[in-house]
């Protein structure tokens, strides 16, 4: 037994031994456990435990044996030595208190010997307990609580009403007025389920989670011309109804996988839509940093539907996941590197073959012709000594420094940790590329005009766009040597905590490992694996999101603490359950809600449901969506004939936008060239998306920023959307064609005109006093345009212009309708 010494009257005494469970144990129990005892160790820091106690916290050493005056527990209980007094909020414990634990500390910090549980811990909140199947149907169990409720379903949509709607759900493209003479729901469910316009639907929802963008925010802003390939890569793996867990695997860790094919590769392309940062005199490793923090934040929230951000900087303030739990997913992310590789597409490796050397001939005599290898000669080894000595750097270092970020997709610092002979052909090209661009750091502009090398660099431009190029992916690739990631305190990316390895949160159920150390494909099938009980309830509930336009748990993005619960759980459970039964197919789960009684239920709201089910909670009545802001410019489009579903994939599109758009980011904006041809008429999923200068039909109706992972979409009603519907280019556009294909394709008489815009725009045919209302319109028209010099709409062959503006008036009020931008 340890004991603790006193002065009396300068003399040393022994004193009373301190007990542990009598004297130390209850001041801790009262102050201390709740943070840092079995259930919960804010910062890391266990005190029930003598060996955890010990070991420390996330901030170092608590408690030094034998060294109360050393020790920072007694720093902070006696609100000492600058740091932050504890318990929380207190200004410490009282000087008795204090006293016991110095003595305690003094005498060895000796604790009873007891069996500590290691055992991970245990939460009952819902969303964390297994998957356990209901018995029943979604039809069975929505009305079970109807009942309970007091409510009762509502009759059947419409014919035009359902077979629209799920038009629009199922591929986001209203449908044609042939279709709905065929009254057979079932199959229209299996032909728009085959439908390539789906899997660019659906694509479109999985974009928004993984925050797609076309360039790389902050603020330059750079474009990032091969992002598409891995869009593609997701239209086609929906359309095919990849199942979820290889949907997941592939984009996950797919470059990990045996044999990885180069479309598996692609697919890893979703941890490239993180921001980059390429702005001069930036700490690269910071960014670096906060890309790695990115990644583990976006699939947490994708695939878990937790906010693991909050766990960054400290334990989170609601759920049981640590700042240890954040690092640990961290750390599956920190050995990969950011890599591009060739992605061709069906027929692109041909062409290039019968062209490439050709190209590499014609280079070859441009470089030659300009003397530029025998100015290389030394470059690389004085910009790497520059580069390592950082006080020493000169205007060409700077240069060098500028590599790093603005060569092609920024891969200049990967390239140059590469030995000049295993370079592939494309790297080099980019190395010898910004020499000659900016060789002027080295000899200032005289020269360097003299040298023309500027007109070099035109040159090589002009010749590279004349013969094909090979398409490339953005990926990730795992490094050979694993790095040792550690926590960070307090989130700083400087300040090293201890040491942490890749590993799932602690208060779920444990991964299985493949070797000593969990890689990303250990975390891939650990998301998907019948043990986790998240990853099936998340996806089925934005599935349902999707089809109802509220999930059954609210908050998609938060299934923990904070989070709503779910309206019927029950039903959320057979979901996830039909999922995993199913293999994970996407189609077979859709086509199971939408042929259900529930989803084929008119939208009409009457005066009882409002009254006691205002949000429609218990589902006894569908939802009115207004659609997506891509969904609506495509219906508009789309039933104007103009719409280019010819293909799907493929690179991004840029089409007509206001003036001024681009002019107000960096240098003046990214250049805008409206997309040649049918291009521009492409769907909106294709639509080029500028980080800092998004398309402004798609943020007007609610699109996201492409920042942070969005798992829903808000819908706001503003009266800028009114002014972007009625004025903007894209719709004048559609409703003027929209008028040619009625005075090409409808009826010669008036009315019968009306009634076949009607059905082309809303799906249905106009009532008699909305055809009435319709031809008055027209009527006023065509006399305000008979006296008009100037027309707004081009001249066509064969058809009248007055006319033509007339009816162009008319679809411009069918396109501005709400009915026209909801979904019923």
């Amino acid at each position: 037994m340890k004991f603790g010494w006193i002065l009396w009257l300068g003399t040393a005494v022994a004193a009373e031994p301190v007990d542990f469970v009598k004297q130390v144990e209850p001041i801790l129990a009262a102050k201390c456990y709740v943070c840092h005892g079995a259930a919960k160790q804010v910062s890391g820091l266990r005190l029930d435990d003598r060996a955890q106690a010990l070991a420390g916290g996330y901030n170092g050493t608590a408690i030094v044996p034998g060294k109360a005056a050393e020790s920072p527990l007694i720093h902070r209980v006696s609100n000492t030595h600058g740091l932050k007094a504890m318990p929380m909020g207190s200004t410490g414990l009282p000087a008795a208190e204090v006293a016991v634990l110095k003595a305690w500390i003094d005498g060895g910090a000796a604790y009873p010997a007891r069996t500590v549980s290691a055992a991970r811990p245990v939460s009952k909140h819902w969303a964390f307990q297994p998957v356990t199947r209901p018995a029943g149907t979604i039809d069975s169990l929505i009305r079970a609580r109807l009942v309970k409720e007091g409510l009762q379903a509502s009759a059947p949509a419409a014919w035009e009403s359902l077979l629209r709607r799920v038009s629009l759900d199922l591929t986001g493209l209203p449908p044609a007025p042939e279709e709905i003479a065929d009254t057979n729901y079932e199959r229209h469910v299996d032909r728009l389920l085959a439908s390539p316009q789906f899997g660019e639907r659906w694509a479109r929802h999985w974009l928004d989670q993984a925050r797609y963008a076309d360039s790389d925010g902050y603020e330059k802003d750079w474009e990032r011309p091969w992002a598409w390939r891995w869009r593609h890569w997701v239209v086609e793996a929906i359309n095919r109804d990849m199942p979820f867990d290889q949907f997941t695997r592939e984009q996950v860790a797919g470059d990990l996988l045996p044999g990885a094919t180069v479309e598996q590769q692609v697919a890893t392309g979703f941890h490239r839509n993180t921001l980059t940062n390429r702005e001069g005199g930036i700490n690269n490793e910071q960014f670096r940093f906060e890309n790695v923090a990115d990644r583990g934040v976006t699939v947490a929230s994708v695939w878990l539907g937790l906010t693991a951000g909050c766990a960054q900087c400290h334990d989170h303030k609601y759920d049981p996941f640590t700042q240890r739990d954040f690092y640990s997913l961290y750390a599956f992310f920190d050995n990969a590197e950011e890599v591009n590789i060739d992605a061709p597409l069906p027929g692109e490796m041909g062409v290039y073959l019968r062209t490439a050397a050709t190209y590499e001939e014609k280079r070859e005599k441009l470089i030659g012709e300009y003397n530029v290898r025998a100015l290389q000669v030394d470059w690389e080894p004085n910009m790497l000594d520059a580069f390592r000595n950082p006080g020493r750097r000169t205007d060409w270092d700077l240069a060098w420094d500028c590599l790093l970020k603005l060569t092609e997709d920024g891969d200049g610092a990967r390239i140059l940790k590469k030995p000049a002979a295993v370079r592939t052909a494309r790297e080099k090209r980019i190395l010898e590329n910004h020499f000659i661009r900016n060789y002027h750091f080295a000899v200032g502009q005289k020269r360097y005009k003299e040298l023309k090398f500027d007109v070099l660099d035109k040159k090589l431009t002009e010749l590279r766009a004349e013969y094909p190029e090979l398409t490339q992916a953005q990926t990730i690739l795992e490094e050979p040597a694993p790095r040792t990631s550690h926590l960070r305190v307090r989130g700083d990316f400087k300040s090293l905590g201890p040491e942490v390895t890749p590993d799932t949160p602690q208060f779920l159920p444990p991964m299985r490992k493949r070797g000593a150390r969990g890689s990303r494909l250990d975390l891939a099938d650990w998301l998907t694996s019948r043990e986790n009980p998240l990853t099936a309830r998340v996806t089925v509930n934005r599935i349902w999101q999707e089809l109802f336009g509220t999930g059954l748990v609210k908050t998609p993005e938060d299934f923990g603490l904070m989070g709503s619960r779910p309206s019927h759980l029950d039903l959320l459970d057979l979901l996830a359950s039909e999922f995993l039964d199913s293999g994970w197919s996407r189609k077979r789960l859709i086509k199971a809600i939408v042929l259900s009684e529930t989803y084929k239920q008119t939208s009409a709201v009457t005066p009882a449901l409002l009254e006691k089910d205002p949000e429609n909670k218990w589902l006894a009545r569908q939802t009115r969506v207004r659609l997506p802001a891509e969904s609506i410019r495509d219906s508009a489009l789309h039933v104007a004939g103009l719409l280019d579903l010819s293909r799907t994939g493929g690179p991004s599109i840029k089409p007509p936008q206001p003036d001024g758009v681009t002019a107000i980011g960096y240098a003046r904006g990214t250049k805008w060239q409206v997309s040649p041809g049918t291009a521009q008429y492409r769907r909106g999923l294709y639509v080029h998306f500028q980080r800092t200068t998004p398309y402004p039909l798609l943020m007007n109706f609610d699109a996201p920023r492409s920042t942070t992972a969005a798992c829903r979409r808000l819908r706001s009603n503003t009266s800028v959307q009114a002014l972007n519907l009625l004025n903007d280019p894209v719709f004048l556009e559609a409703a003027e064609a929209l008028a040619l294909r009625v005075l090409r394709e409808g009826p010669l008489e008036v009315r019968g005109r009306i009634v076949f815009a009607t059905r082309l725009a809303l799906g249905r045919a106009p009532s008699n006093a909305e055809v009435a209302r319709l031809a008055a319109y027209l009527d006023r028209q065509r006399t305000l345009f008979g006296t008009e010099t100037e027309m707004p709409v081009a001249a066509v062959p064969n058809v009248d212009r007055v006319e033509h503006a007339a009816w162009a008036g008319l679809a411009s009020v069918l396109l501005n309708l709400d009915e026209f931008i909801t979904r019923e």
